[in-house]
């Protein structure tokens, strides 16, 4: 790993092998880091080895080769109650479903993550949820059932929900996959001022070329490989 003080997030030669329904190496020798503030895509057809990479990074799939680091500190080998850990205080997560609790309201689902992770009083966590939904543009559905939002609102509620802890990088999933183009627009436009206002670190899984090519980096992949 690069000794650059700048380094967030970095991988050195990992691999990983599915066993069904024969044995098959679906990522091989993936090395790269990703800076502090950057907004990194990572790109490539169905079966490239994309999603089940971010799985390796997110800290939630542990079967693989090679070595992780996020934030100095390598994850490889770590106890499962650690890695729980890193996860509730420096991953935050965003999926193409914003997996909202529907009768909570908006407020309450963005203060989950940080209510379980126990830093901060009640009344704390609620001014901060309240000030990362401004942030999103989303004050004014505050106490609204989640499940009265638009798509889109929900899915800015699930990056809220994501902002919370203050994680260290942001990773997601097909972030804009079930979004139309006006949406995909605006979360994208979210994700671009969180690196660049906030210096937060965003990595996200994409179909989207024109989300992608927007990015401050693309991560091509195909076939288990990075090919660009």
């Amino acid at each position: 790993m690069s000794n650059s003080d700048n380094i967030l997030l970095s991988t050195q030669g990992v691999g990983k092998y599915f066993y069904e329904p024969e044995k098959f190496k679906v990522l091989n020798d993936i090395s790269f880091d990703i800076k502090k503030g950057e907004f990194v895509t990572m790109i490539g057809k169905s079966g490239s080895g994309k999603s089940t990479l971010l799985y390796i990074l997110s800290t939630m799939d542990t079967d693989y080769e090679g070595n992780l680091w996020l934030d100095k500190e390598n994850l490889t080998q770590q106890s499962k109650e650690r890695l729980a850990e890193i996860r509730n205080e420096k991953i935050g997560f965003v999926f193409q479903f914003h997996y909202l609790l529907p009768e909570f309201s908006c407020l309450k689902n963005v203060m989950i993550p940080a209510l379980k992770l126990g830093k901060y009083s009640r009344e704390e966590i609620e001014e901060k949820a309240y000030k990362t939904l401004s942030l999103l543009g989303l004050k004014d559905q505050a106490l609204k059932s989640a499940s009265k939002l638009s798509g889109g609102q929900q899915q800015r509620v699930a990056i809220a929900r994501a902002l919370i802890n203050d994680p260290k990088i942001i990773m997601g999933d097909e972030p804009t996959g079930n979004l139309d183009s006006k949406n995909t627009s605006i979360v994208f436009d979210i994700f671009k001022q969180l690196t660049s206002e906030f210096n937060q670190t965003v990595i996200a899984v994409t179909h989207d070329n024109d989300f992608a090519k927007a990015s401050d980096r693309i991560i091509e992949m195909a076939d288990g490989r990075i090919i660009g």
